[in-house]
């Protein structure tokens, strides 16, 4: 068991099963942005919001309200490593991870874009959603 799993198990079996400051902290990664045109909840990290040559890098996540059927099998949560040019209104994306389960544990597919190419965002997409959060605070 990693310590810091073991300390802030320690502290929720002490304070009586509150959630413990760590956990909180953990739990607070993800700031919620919006949601897409079916409802899937869009998040970003805002710590990996980072601004390079004008070009705005971050983390994205995204938990399906419905499972999304593929062929690896069921997609409940997805992870992107988007960039985005906020001057033309594109983005392009450099990895995806999409998981089984709604704890983001269980990775049943990624994939690496070796050279990613900007294009637009569809209207009411988890990019477009993340494009227009990004572009409004970008660092």
């Amino acid at each position: 068991m990693r310590l810091h799993t073991f300390i802030a198990a320690a502290a929720v079996i002490v304070s009586g099963g509150a959630p413990s400051p760590a956990h909180a902290l953990h739990q607070s990664r993800w700031q919620e942005i919006g949601k897409t045109s079916t409802g899937n909840i869009v998040y970003v990290d805002p710590r990996s919001i980072k601004t390079v040559n004008g070009i705005v890098h971050a983390r994205i996540r995204v938990r399906f309200v419905t499972p999304v059927d593929a062929p690896e099998g069921k997609w409940m949560l997805s992870q992107h490593s988007p960039m985005f040019d906020c001057t033309k209104s594109l983005f392009a994306n450099k990895e995806s991870t999409y998981y089984s389960d709604a704890a983001g544990t269980k990775v049943i597919k990624h994939t690496v874009n070796a050279k990613p190419g900007f294009g637009p965002a569809i209207g009411g997409s988890m990019t477009q959603i993340a494009l227009d959060y990004i572009c409004k605070t970008k660092r």
